[in-house]
């Protein structure tokens, strides 16, 4: 069931009280933060075995219901012992009483003059605070070791109970994003499920009469759609849950049944191409028809036409992103629009894009008053330093420039001609983690 929650207040009236001059022609920064003050977030929640939540947006924060480590620990093979033994003038020797092992643990108490051979990770035997590590002993015996003055501190190499995370504090908290890290912090505090957001339903489509699908066969003057590939992948990437439905053709029945289709079982519906101001471009008109909707001519490059708003069919709704038709253009619209959008929709913390300074190699050209994305390929050089050159030809419909290039090279609203050598920010595509 689709169970989107509705906006509180119109499109139209968050455009007026946020005070734009002019909607349909708005900047990168105030069109995102339009997005964003519209969008309202699911409230789903579901249960995951955490070898399932990868990648899901926590529901709940996570309260640690136990101390990590549960017990004081060494940090290091050696022999453990009272630190206040220690002396920082004389070699101190110990005897040797027994062993620790992680798992099982030493019984009993050590007393001033005794060590007990420990391992890493073994409990602390009671009268311990210090490890010294095998490479630390002057002189070592069957039956006991010898500590030269100054080696090291009282204290040194012992791991506390909690140190990782004590009971009572939050371990992770609600809007998340859940990486492999976090599945391992969950396993360390013995939690088997998670609280997640559930999936979104993504419904999306091309609008084109010359677009064929790959299985299809190419008629003259057609082309192959990659548009919804790329949103495929795009899409799959963030988790969504997804609703193909193919090309649809170019006219105002067939759009609006498709758009009717697509709000009655997703929450979110993505179109490519028809946002234009062509005769064919029937997409406004159909959007327009079903609910409210902005059509944007944002100052930037590539990516100008865009609309966004809400849709509704038989008492269900969703929100729309009407793309371009380039396939760079969707791309673009789609990583530094959409996707925080969807991840807004789903509880995420917001977390914008990691942006690097790099050098530019070569000079760029570029005139104030709109945002460029260009496609770009970082690598360190001989000094050490990041540095960045373009794919080439820049154009919105070369799909082969964002196939080759590992970063964005975003140059802002008021920014000029780059020469080479000055510094430009980036944003990698690919990250650690």
């Amino acid at each position: 069931m689709n169970q989107q929650v509705t906006p509180t207040i119109s499109l139209n009236e968050t455009i007026s009280t946020m005070g734009y001059d002019d909607p349909q022609n708005l900047s990168v920064n105030k069109a995102r933060e339009l997005i964003n003050q519209s969008i309202q977030p699911t409230c789903t929640i579901e249960h995951l075995p955490i070898q399932q939540a990868l990648g899901r947006v926590l529901a709940e924060d996570i309260v640690s219901g136990m101390n990590v480590p549960a017990h004081d620990n060494s940090a290091m093979d050696g022999y453990a012992f009272s630190g206040n033994t220690l002396s920082t003038v004389e070699e101190v020797s110990y005897r040797i009483i027994g062993k620790a092992f992680a798992g099982r643990a030493y019984q009993g108490t050590v007393a001033a003059g005794e060590c007990v051979r420990i391992m890493t990770g073994a409990v602390m035997p009671d009268g311990c605070d210090t490890v010294v590590p095998l490479e630390f002993i002057s002189k070592a015996s069957e039956d006991s070791i010898h500590v030269a003055p100054g080696c090291i501190q009282p204290g040194s190499n012992r791991r506390m109970a909690g140190e990782d995370l004590a009971i009572g504090k939050i371990a992770l908290r609600r809007g998340k994003v859940l990486r492999p890290a976090d599945l391992g912090l969950l396993a360390s505090l013995g939690i088997a499920t998670v609280p997640v957001q559930r999936r979104l339903r993504v419904a999306f489509f091309s609008t084109g009469d010359e677009l064929r699908s790959v299985d299809q066969p190419l008629d003259e003057g057609c082309i192959y759609d990659s548009n919804r590939y790329t949103l495929h992948a795009m899409l799959t990437r963030l988790g969504c849950e997804l609703i193909d439905m193919g090309v649809v053709k170019d006219d105002t029945v067939t759009l609006e049944a498709s758009f009717r289709q697509a709000c009655e079982h997703a929450d979110v519906v993505i179109t490519t191409g028809g946002v234009s101001l062509g005769d064919a471009d029937y997409i406004r008109q159909t959007m327009a028809q079903l609910g409210e909707v902005a059509f944007w001519s944002i100052a930037m490059r590539p990516g100008r036409p865009m609309a966004f708003g809400k849709i509704n069919s038989n008492g269900k709704g969703a929100y729309l992103f009407g793309l371009p038709g380039n396939p760079v253009a969707v791309m673009v619209s789609f990583y530094f629009f959409v996707k925080q959008a969807l991840l807004q929709m789903q509880g995420a913390e917001h977390a914008p894009p990691l942006m690097l300074k790099a050098s530019s190699k070569h000079a760029i050209k570029k005139r104030a008053g709109r945002t460029e994305y260009q496609r770009g390929i970082a690598e360190i050089n001989a000094a050490g330093e990041l540095e960045v050159s373009i794919t080439g030809s820049q154009g919105s419909g070369i799909l082969r420039s964002m196939s080759e290039a590992n970063c964005m090279i975003v140059l802002d609203h008021d920014q000029e001609h780059v020469t080479a050598g000055a510094k430009v920010m980036i944003v990698l595509f690919e990250g650690l983690i």
